[in-house]
């Protein structure tokens, strides 16, 4: 249920800040796009006016017309020098500035640097000047200044909006989040409630079944379906005490929870388990960190290394070994179950812990299993804001729990 509640909350999240960065991204192009235009427009404008006044051959130069002259630009700072030689002899202003002692050295900074025939604009966000340079004739530059200030100030408004709206959007996805799962949330919790009611229920009267079936009187006639009763009884208690086992894992409180030696409780139940591991002629070898204390729910953590050996022996190879590690790194310990056997497809890595899951292949109802062993499992390890995987590589399987410890 919290993977469905995350999934859903990172969807909406994810999709609403798309749109929201969207329409940020555009405003700003739009913004630099006209802006861009309006300075190339400028520059090719006045580049084209004073080319009509330029004869070749190094003849006597026009003498400039009124329209050049007193050619006004509203938005922009711009300033045509005339060449002659490449040396400057007129200088115009387009607009009410004068021509500073900056624009001055930056023309001829323009002039001695560039050897061909240059218009560049470069980047309004970092640029003070563009300008368009032709040899032995004329140069106009445009100071952009204001032009990258306003570019400035509205990039760092969008992005202020959009931190501001991320903040909103977390808000109402966490809203509707909560809307959308609100009714699988009661209908998940009310499966739970049945599950655990019915379980309870059914328990008093299948142990009554089950006195009486051991009271009948046992002949040849109906030993076969006396036994059959038995054991079908017995399946039956098994799988409701699992059902309650599943029922209490999902409902761990933290004040429950105490300071344990896990390691010690990994310990003994390995020891537990190596006579039923001898029995198919698997070993256990173990490597486990002294003295590790977790803030866990003792029983929990005893019932969900017995699931993963009991699991381990089950699924093992014969005269194989299975090997426990229990190690703890800066803020983690890991707890690794692992043996040789029938691989776990990539596809059923996720699906083993679900609740009545079976692999026809390796999983069955042999021994009273019903699939709920591992899904027990999870609930558990989950309930300690832990993680659990399992994967097979070169023969092997690894069922693998990680539990932070900073998180308690």
């Amino acid at each position: 249920m919290d993977n469905l509640k995350k999934k859903t909350f990172f969807t909406i999240f994810i999709i609403i800040s798309l749109f929201a960065i969207f329409f940020a991204t555009f405003f700003n192009i739009q913004i630099y796009h006209r802006e861009y235009t309006g300075i190339l427009t400028n520059l090719t404008r006045m580049k084209n006016l004073t080319n009509q006044r330029h004869e070749p051959f190094d003849k006597e130069i026009k003498p400039l017309n009124d329209d050049i002259r007193n050619r006004k630009v509203m938005d922009y700072e711009v300033y045509t020098f005339i060449l002659n030689k490449n040396k400057i002899i007129d200088k115009i202003s387009h607009s009410d500035n004068d021509i500073s002692n900056e624009i001055i050295n930056k023309a001829e900074n323009i002039i001695s640097n560039n050897s061909t025939n240059k218009l560049k604009i470069g980047c309004l966000y970092w640029n003070k000047y563009a300008y368009n340079y032709e040899i032995n004739n004329s140069l106009t530059i445009i100071n952009i200044t204001n032009t990258r200030n306003m570019l400035l100030t509205n990039l760092i408004i969008s992005l202020l909006l959009v931190s501001i709206g991320e903040v909103i959007i977390y808000i109402i996805s966490k809203k509707i989040t909560e809307w959308i799962t609100k009714p699988v949330l009661e209908s998940f919790n009310r499966e739970k409630e049945f599950v655990a009611n019915a379980s309870h229920e059914l328990k008093t009267p299948l142990a009554v079944m089950m006195a009486n079936i051991d009271s009948l009187e046992v002949n040849k006639k109906n030993e076969k379906w006396i036994n059959n009763l038995k054991s079908e009884s017995d399946r039956m208690s098994n799988l409701i005490s699992r059902l309650l086992d599943l029922s209490k894992t999902e409902y761990l409180k933290k004040e429950n929870f105490s300071k344990n030696n896990i390691s010690m409780i990994i310990e003994k139940r390995a020891l537990i388990f190596e006579s039923l591991a001898y029995e198919k002629n698997i070993t256990i070898e173990t490597n486990i960190t002294e003295k590790i204390n977790y803030l866990c729910h003792k029983e929990s953590i005893d019932e969900l290394i017995s699931i993963l050996i009991d699991n381990a022996i089950s699924h093992g190879e014969e005269n194989s070994k299975i090997n426990i590690n229990l190690i703890k790194d800066k803020n983690e310990i890991k707890l690794e179950v692992i043996n040789k056997g029938e691989p776990i497809s990539t596809d059923e890595c996720e699906k083993i812990f679900e609740r009545f899951y079976r692999n026809d292949k390796s999983h069955n109802r042999k021994n009273g299993r019903y699939g709920l062993g591992l899904a027990i499992a999870k609930n558990i390890v989950v309930s300690h804001n832990g993680n659990i995987k399992a994967y097979s590589k070169d023969g092997y399987t690894t069922f693998e729990v990680i539990f932070k410890i900073n998180e308690h």
